[in-house]
């Protein structure tokens, strides 16, 4: 854990893929991507945030409709904080991930999870503070919900300790 300067102490929770968090509580989440992507949606009014990890751009079969997929897990998200209080107008969204690698897949699956992600907040009217996104190298975030910070280290292969950065892969 880590020390604010307001003395409010930050929960570590680390993101798997096909999932997504809302704070509840100061929290600094961690993540890895390759072609997936992570959206982190802020709420600038009352400083609290959210994020997902997608694999896939989109499903329109019912039965798969989970957080693996981007359309599903980023109005899920957008849904989540609304329903907690929040309004639209003070949103702003981050995204993040999506690299592309010639030698994992002939598809750029990234692209896809990137433009994905571009519409779904076009069409919700979020604004859209920053991207860091593309390219061939993955990416591990670390994203502060308190603050909508986020710090981008960026790999050149993602490593089995990439996925569980905690010691002996123990999680908050």
């Amino acid at each position: 854990m880590t020390e604010k300067s307001n003395s409010l102490i930050h929960t570590n929770y680390f993101l798997e893929a096909g999932y997504l968090f809302l704070a509840t509580k100061s929290t600094v989440v961690s993540t890895v991507l390759g072609s997936s992507v992570s959206v982190c949606i802020y709420d600038r009014k009352r400083k609290v945030g959210g994020i997902n990890h997608f694999q896939f751009p989109l499903t329109s079969k019912k039965n798969q409709a989970t957080a693996r997929y981007g359309n599903v897990a980023t109005i899920a998200l957008i849904r989540m904080m609304v329903n907690d209080g929040s309004k639209i107008k003070h949103l702003e969204a981050q995204i993040l991930g999506g690299a592309y690698n010639r030698q994992v897949s002939p598809k750029n699956i990234g692209l896809e999870n990137i433009m994905a992600a571009r519409k779904i907040l076009a069409v919700k009217k979020i604004n859209l503070a920053s991207e860091d996104v593309g390219g061939e190298k993955g990416r591990k975030i670390v994203f502060d919900t308190d603050t909508s910070e986020i710090a981008v280290i960026k790999v050149e292969k993602l490593r089995n300790k990439d996925w569980y950065p905690y010691e002996l892969g123990i999680r908050n």
